[in-house]
């Protein structure tokens, strides 16, 4: 049996959704937890909750002042960082035609550049932590497929497995592995930005529900523990089978 890996793990957008189910379920393996969050009096309620060496900072991930100040803030507080889940995210409902392009330099800045920006600072961190060191970048489904309504946001996402492959032929010489988790529609607050129903969302899942953010807190968690130590430069699609059959287009 691997011995589980214990070192300190920072999750961007940690304080609600899918961060928040992330930092969550690496807790409950004994990892400490970075929350960082621009909601920063919820990233420390979060942190604060977890029962395990946390700390919460309210960060911009488009801020690199802001970056640094957290990762230097991050290393005091935590034994060690060997590994990183960039959950933060916005989505912007603007079809070509409607674009607002200032709206999508800053959907791009969040959800791409902010992960690989991360990543470079806290790289001596995750040399350091090793054996065991990985990233991972929370994806989509429309990464790999197309939705007409959300251009900027399937550009960002799909850019964010092609980042994910380039880190893991970087970084896996030093030991660390960079994978991608691609959620499908899973209920939380952003998904509801798109405008389409919870029932017509579940009825395009071949499960007939929607997912939960601990649904992709699961798969998190295996790709940052030592289960995960042969699996590096994948994109995990955890959608409830939505791409996985030809289905007609319901949501719009």
């Amino acid at each position: 049996m691997k011995q589980p890996i214990t070192t300190g793990v920072v999750v961007t957008g940690g304080a609600s959704g899918i961060g928040k189910a992330c930092a969550e379920y690496l807790a409950e393996a004994g990892r400490p937890v970075a929350i960082w969050d621009l909601n920063g009096g919820a990233a420390k309620e979060v942190a604060g909750s977890l029962g395990v060496t946390a700390i919460g900072l309210e960060v911009d991930v488009t801020d690199e002042a802001a970056l640094e100040a957290a990762v230097a803030a991050t290393r005091e507080a935590l034994p060690s960082i060997g590994g990183l889940v960039h959950s933060a995210g916005m989505v912007d409902p603007a079809p070509v035609g409607v674009i607002d392009f200032a709206r999508w330099d800053k959907l791009l800045s969040v959800n791409l550049t902010a992960h690989a920006r991360i990543t470079q600072l806290l790289l001596p961190d995750l040399i350091a932590a090793n054996p065991g060191s990985a990233v991972v970048g929370i994806a989509s489904i429309e990464g790999i497929v197309g939705h007409g309504a959300i251009p900027s946001y399937c550009a960002s996402k799909s850019g964010l497995i092609g980042l994910t492959r380039s880190l893991a032929d970087a970084l896996g010489p030093k030991g660390i592995r960079a994978n991608a988790v691609c959620p499908g529609y899973i209920d939380t607050p952003m998904l509801a930005a798109t405008g389409a129903s919870k029932e017509a969302y579940a009825a395009s899942t071949v499960l007939r529900r929607m997912g939960e953010p601990e649904d992709i807190a699961g798969v998190v968690r295996f790709l940052l523990s030592a289960d995960a130590s042969f699996v590096t430069g994948q994109a995990v699609v955890a959608d409830g089978g939505v791409t996985a059959v030809d289905t007609p287009s319901n949501l719009g």
